[in-house]
């Protein structure tokens, strides 16, 4: 039996930065990942292997700062915890023992109940390099590819493969992509993108069948419309990979996610939960929410490795955000918090402020792009949410919306707030579109 201080289960960003946090908080500490894949992939890297990196081995969490930290990895698969006895066993049939355990599981994807979704050429976006270049190859041979669902990844996933004259269509179930994160406004905008590329575009639709002897002819819509499909590629969300951690006797949340405290203890005592397998809780309502984004991930991973042997931050994670930010070819978007539509369908009293200008000043140089920025507030002043499209920038001016809502700020305080630019990087200082979308939201209050 090997034996270690720390113990994380789960090769992912979550585990990964777990076990280089615990690694630095108690260089002292035996510290063991184990990963079931020989290579772990990055999985927001994933749409950019079909027509940016054309490579999956480009796209690889590298392993050399874990093993130069003098973290040890394990290859092999967890099949049961014996939490009581501080010991697990794998499929190999080793056993070993822990002080401390870190469950980053991860998620897995969603499977729709449609019939045909286990024919030949039908993938999901799977974290497992021998399956995505499988999916590559038959990426590279496919001229007809529809994408199931039209979230980031089908809208990140069309937009990679329209760079390789396919004949992409997206069909999405609500009446525009984008729509779970973004305002209509906003959706409007990347629809209109993503067609100008070429990408055919279908909305409230449901995908009710998919057509083929053994190998994907087809895909048949609630309409009656019939699609000509090569490739299919469904995706339509993750579910937390919490099997490991249900069957050990861990509390489970209503989304599946392993309950965890603001320091991501768990139910038992000395073992955390990290990552996707975790349950999340807005931090508007409290209540629990499907929000599952590697930036949070890995938030959670330093939490839980300075909390190993007691706290070390003077906070946890309390409840989440949710930042977002998505690119297609130079058009970026980004939303972090509530939009309009959530903020009001929660029943929040709000105003909204808004401004449009340019990324650089004058705009009249090169790489210019129109910048637009919606900020939402309760009456009281408190932004609760924003939402950005635009150029570069967009992705630091969410992160910036989302900073100022975890610390309460409000639009007085966002109107007058204190900020650099510069001719190349920023707007000009006369319109910085986070103060006067601000200003435009107090003149309404």
């Amino acid at each position: 039996m090997s034996t270690y201080d720390i113990v994380i289960v789960g090769g992912g960003p979550a585990g990964f930065v777990t076990a280089l946090t615990a690694k630095r908080m108690y260089p002292d500490k035996k510290v063991c990942l184990i990963r079931k894949v020989c290579k772990a992939p990055i999985p927001c890297g994933i749409p950019y292997i079909f027509g940016t990196l054309r490579a999956v081995e480009k796209n690889i969490i590298p392993d050399a700062p874990l093993l130069n930290a003098g973290v040890e990895i394990v290859i092999d698969e967890v099949a049961s915890l014996m939490l009581k006895d501080k010991k697990l066993k794998t499929t190999r049939g080793v056993e070993i023992s822990f002080d401390k355990l870190v469950l980053a599981t991860g998620s897995k994807p969603a499977v729709p109940k449609i019939e045909g979704v286990d024919l030949d050429g039908v993938f999901f976006m799977r974290k497992d390099v021998n399956y995505l270049n499988r999916l590559l190859s038959s990426v590279n041979k496919a001229r007809n590819i529809v994408i199931v669902g039209g979230g980031f990844i089908g809208v990140e996933l069309a937009d990679e493969l329209s760079k390789l004259n396919k004949n992409v269509t997206i069909v999405e179930l609500l009446p525009h992509c984008l729509m779970l994160t973004f305002d209509e406004e906003f959706c409007t905008i990347a629809e209109k993108k993503l067609r100008s590329l070429g990408v055919n575009i279908i909305t409230n639709a449901r995908v009710t069948r998919i057509k083929g002897e053994e190998v994907v002819k087809s895909v048949e819509l609630s309409d009656g419309r019939e699609l000509p499909a090569d490739l299919v590629i469904v995706a339509v969300g993750a579910r937390p990979n919490s099997d490991l951690a249900r069957e050990s006797g861990l509390k489970i949340g209503a989304y599946g996610g392993v309950v965890v405290d603001d320091f991501m203890r768990t139910s038992e005592p000395d073992v955390f939960a990290v990552g996707d397998c975790a349950e999340k809780y807005s931090f508007f309502t409290g209540r629990p929410v499907p929000i599952m984004l590697a930036s949070i991930a890995t938030a959670e991973a330093r939490v839980a490795a300075a909390s190993l042997y007691g706290p070390r931050l003077t906070r946890g994670i309390t409840k989440v955000v949710g930042i977002f930010s998505t690119a297609i070819r130079d058009l970026a978007l980004g939303a972090a918090g509530l939009t309009e539509k959530m903020a009001r369908r929660e029943g929040f009293d709000i105003i909204v402020g808004k401004f449009q200008t340019v990324d650089r000043h004058p705009g009249a140089l090169p790489g210019a792009s129109k910048l637009t920025v919606k900020l939402v507030f309760s009456r009281d002043g408190i932004i609760m949410g924003g939402e950005v499209a635009g150029g570069v920038s967009v992705g630091e001016i969410t992160n910036i919306i989302g900073l100022a809502i975890q610390n309460r700020m409000t639009a007085s305080e966002l109107a007058t707030m204190q900020f650099g630019t510069h001719p190349l990087l920023t707007a000009a200082p006369t319109v910085y579109p986070i103060v006067m979308s601000a200003f435009d939201a107090l003149h309404k209050m």
